[in-house]
């Protein structure tokens, strides 16, 4: 099971962070990723981390802006820190988990696990 939770209301230029925590992780090759729906439009990648890559991955609108980590003392917990958010960060943000890393990793078809979701608004 996968919980997001960290989402709100806030105001552009604010700063806020989300959480994900996965019960379990069985592989070490595994992808948590983060992806959001906007209002009325489809499903979209916003970064991941690969453990056996040892690297993030970020969509061109997010990058600069967002930064994900982990948690060194839970290591099924995954932070996304959004700084600078605008109008078009609003949507209900999705944690995933995909034991295996792929190249594909932005594509939401490669995860099979998600959580319920954490709505960011963003008020201009």
């Amino acid at each position: 099971q996968l919980q997001a939770s960290g989402g709100g209301l806030v105001q552009a230029g604010d700063s806020v962070r989300l959480s994900c925590t996965a019960s379990e992780l069985a592989s070490s090759s595994y992808i948590m990723a983060w992806f959001r729906r906007p209002p009325g439009k489809e499903r979209e990648f916003v970064g991941c981390y690969s453990r056996s890559r040892r690297r993030t991955y970020y969509s061109d609108s997010v990058k600069g802006r967002f930064t994900i980590s982990g948690d060194n003392a839970k290591k099924n917990t995954m932070y996304m820190q959004m700084n600078g958010l605008k109008p078009e960060d609003t949507a209900v943000y999705y944690c995933t988990v995909r034991s295996i890393h792929t190249v594909a990793y932005y594509d939401h078809r490669q995860y099979d696990h998600w959580g319920q979701g954490t709505l960011v608004t963003v008020s201009s």
